[in-house]
């Protein structure tokens, strides 16, 4: 179905997004996401987008560009999009909620919530850039 030259590439977009990038992405909201998985979720992706265009590498076509043809975000916006509203869900949950608790955690050095509430503070604001950007 992805590779099917009868269906549009917007649709073959659709069918990526709705099948194969939630599956990849399934659960990771709570993942400690470093740059090299970043990096590699980003290769895997344009590996599979440049597969359903029909695009070599050696045609030197941006990806950028391949993404819009099939009508898809980046998968680090949607990682990241994914993250926060992950976030705002525990953060509207009641104080005893076991899962707040452990959001809010600290531990022995507090490195675990400062981390995660850092990467939630960047998060949203490259989301808001985008979108204001976009606007």
């Amino acid at each position: 179905m992805l590779t099917n030259r009868d269906i549009s590439l917007i649709s073959r977009g659709r069918l990526y997004s709705s099948c194969v990038r939630s599956s990849i992405l399934h659960g990771s909201e709570t993942w400690p996401v470093r740059k090299e998985n970043e990096v590699a979720l980003q290769r895997a992706e344009m590996r599979m987008v440049r597969w359903m265009c029909n695009v070599k590498v050696k045609d030197r076509v941006p990806s950028k560009e391949l993404r819009e043809r099939l009508g898809i975000d980046d998968i680090i916006l949607i990682l990241q999009q994914n993250r926060l509203q992950w976030n705002g869900h525990v953060l509207r949950k009641e104080d005893t909620d076991w899962v707040k608790k452990c959001m809010e955690y600290e531990g022995s050095h507090g490195q675990r919530a400062v981390k995660w509430l850092l990467c939630c503070c960047c998060c949203s604001f490259v989301i808001s850039n985008i979108h204001y950007s976009v606007i």
